[in-house]
């Protein structure tokens, strides 16, 4: 894909950004501090990927942790934090194409170095859970993303409602049908039982990121009452929207994208709930 950097080039800004970010950090962290390493265009950053809620760069990203953590550079902790392993703690620069290649020919190509390629992986199949696709992507992931952007709009408000109740939000309702220039719905959020915020949302159901007008259309429509907006997507957020959001001077806006928002039904097990399987060692039983 055009302006799309290899992945050798990805595995090495991901571990630099960590290395920056003190040896550990989060997914969103992690992806900020490489794509500021990487220097890409907006247009760039905003290609949205097919079949998920994330950027085409935050999904090369992702395979890019996981690439890492095949290497043995890096492992993620079950709060999701992702840090850099002991025997790499003294390293600052990894050789992309070392790792990237060395991971092909171990996992992805069957031992098979005819076919690698420099820059290039050949993702599993994602017909099944397991360890080497990243959380992002995975599919029940993709499902629940397919699901909350075909879902009825007010169906949706309805969704973010109860969200906002399991995040602490009291007084949540939504408004009517007819609309309330553009505020789908408001709450109360109160901080150590003392501190009370009056807060306004909207929901959009996009498979495209929300622009910096969008934002702007929002923070045009709250009154003076509202303390707080909340911007609430199925999908990303461009660039400028991100800047718009957090503007000097201008009301701020708290933005949940397609991300957050899985994280938050996954959390709270709103409509979700985990499974427990078992993986069997067919070897194990065979040469017992």
């Amino acid at each position: 894909m055009s302006g799309i950097p290899d992945y050798y080039v990805l595995i090495e800004s991901t571990f630099k950004a960590l290395k920056i970010l003190g040896d550990s950090g989060r997914n969103q962290e992690i992806n900020e501090a490489a794509i500021q390493i990487l220097d890409l265009p907006a247009a760039v950053l905003d290609i949205p990927h097919v079949n998920s809620n994330l950027s085409e760069i935050e999904y090369r990203l992702a395979w890019a942790r996981t690439i890492l953590k095949k290497y043995g550079a890096i492992i993620n902790s079950s709060r999701g934090v992702w840090s850099i392993t002991s025997d790499f703690l003294g390293t600052e620069v990894l050789d992309g194409e070392l790792v990237n290649n060395t991971v092909n020919e171990k996992y992805y190509y069957n031992n098979s170095s005819s076919n690698t390629k420099k820059g290039k992986i050949q993702p599993l199949s994602l017909e099944k859970e397991n360890d080497d696709i990243p959380d992002e992507i995975r599919p029940w992931r993709i499902r629940l993303h397919a699901i909350l952007t075909n879902m009825d709009p007010f169906a949706f408000e309805r969704l973010a409602q109860n969200l906002l109740r399991e995040c602490g939000f009291t007084e949540v309702r939504v408004t009517k049908k007819t609309g309330d220039g553009g505020i789908d719905g408001f709450g109360k959020l109160r901080i150590n039982g003392i501190f009370s915020f009056n807060v306004a949302f909207q929901c959009k159901r996009y498979s495209t990121p929300v622009s910096a007008g969008d934002i702007r259309d929002f923070r045009g429509s709250l009154t003076t009452s509202i303390e707080k907006g909340i911007f609430i997507t199925t999908s990303s957020f461009s660039r400028d929207a991100i800047k718009e959001a957090s503007s000097e001077g201008k009301q701020q806006i708290d933005l949940i994208n397609g991300e957050d928002l899985l994280r938050i039904i996954s959390d709270n097990q709103i409509g979700v709930r985990e499974v427990k399987d078992y993986e069997i060692d067919e070897e194990y039983f065979k040469k017992i």
